[in-house]
């Protein structure tokens, strides 16, 4: 089992950057791949990225590439979401998610762990 905490998330200006984290509990974390996902009011939740527990495959959603940049420390078992350039549609609930799973990772249901979230609010 992995329990999840994220933290980092506030109030930032468009074209700003933020950075959250996740940290996890538990000694298998590098066996887990570990996806960001985010909810935005009367929305559903929607896939940000993913890094699989080696760190050597990584995907985004297309409306945040080349803006947004995942990575993890497995030593401090962690993952980190670094955004950039943000927009007001960036605004919501950033959760992070862990998965043993195989299977498109864009999907909420191969995840079978989650944290509690963090509010990032983008501001114009």
């Amino acid at each position: 089992q992995v329990q999840l905490v994220e933290s980092g998330g506030g109030l930032v200006q468009v074209g700003g950057s933020l950075r959250v984290s996740c940290a996890a509990s538990g000694r298998t974390f590098s066996s887990y791949g570990m996806g960001w996902f985010r909810q935005a009011p009367g929305k559903e939740r929607e896939f940000v990225a993913y890094v699989h527990w080696s760190g050597g495959s990584i995907s985004y959603a297309d409306s945040v590439k080349g803006r947004f940049a995942i990575s993890r420390d497995n030593a401090k078992n962690t993952v980190y979401l670094q955004m950039n350039s943000l927009k007001p549609e960036d605004t919501g609930v950033y959760y992070c998610a862990a998965t043993q799973r195989g299977g498109i990772v864009s999907q909420i249901h191969i995840y079978g762990y989650w944290g509690q979230g963090t509010q990032v609010t983008v501001s114009s």
